[in-house]
């Protein structure tokens, strides 16, 4: 089996949350699960997927932060975390998913163009995993990115904390990046739906942004297929 580029089919990028992915609540079956969407999805286009650190990396950017670690440091530890995340997805996979995530954008590049599916971690310190795939859509020429979240689409404030907030089915880019301002710091270990690196790339190369709620098996295989889904799509 051959990679993104031999295939003819440009890939589909799939940001997954950390707090999607690893959440120390029915990970045992969510996650073979999701094994068996991905492995049947590589078969019709190529898939690029990046795994967040989640809470795990949370919790040690707080004691980290507590201890004096610089800002560099903090990412650092985040970005191991994810890491050993995309580990674990990745040999549950198995073959032909390489087994040892790529440590950069050079590398995911590469690794895309050998294999129908790869799994990676962070890269950097400043990059979020989000902005990794980003980075990595706009270098691929993805189809579009699919955003896995704990949250089904942007609302108009926090729904976990006002569930009396409205989901924003579409929004332009212009209109997105205005929220992501006003929201994110670019503080180590900082939440919101997505980062400015990684929209300002998918600006740039015009792809599709889709946000779901990732433990939503099947709208998050609608949304990777381009089809009808429930959530946030941004163009």
């Amino acid at each position: 089996m051959t990679g993104a580029s031999d295939r003819g089919t440009a890939p589909v990028v799939l940001s997954m949350g950390g707090s999607v992915l690893v959440t120390g609540d029915g990970d045992e079956r969510y996650l073979p699960d999701l094994v068996v969407l991905l492995r049947r999805l590589m078969e019709e286009f190529p898939l690029v997927v990046t795994a967040g650190g989640g809470r795990v990396a949370r919790d040690y950017i707080r004691l980290g932060r507590s201890l004096g670690l610089t800002e560099t440091e903090l990412d650092e530890l985040g970005i191991d975390v994810s890491r050993l995340n995309a580990r674990l997805l990745a040999s549950l996979i198995g073959p032909p998913c390489p087994a040892h995530p790529a440590g950069s954008i050079a590398e995911a590049v590469r690794d895309a163009h050998r294999s129908p599916i790869i799994v990676l971690g962070g890269t950097e310190p400043g990059h979020t995993t989000d902005g990794v795939a980003g980075m990595l859509a706009e270098r691929l020429r993805a189809q579009r990115l699919v955003n896995a979240t704990r949250v089904p689409g942007v609302f108009e404030r926090d729904p976990r904390k006002d569930p009396t907030a409205r989901r924003i089915d579409r929004l332009d880019y212009a209109g997105f990046r205005k929220m992501v301002d006003a929201a994110v710091s670019g503080t180590a270990g900082q939440q919101f739906v997505f980062d400015r690196l990684g929209l300002d790339a998918l600006a740039r190369a015009q792809i599709p942004l889709r946000i779901v709620e990732g433990r939503d098996l099947a709208n998050l295989e609608r949304a990777l297929r381009g089809e009808k889904f429930v959530g946030t799509e941004i163009r």
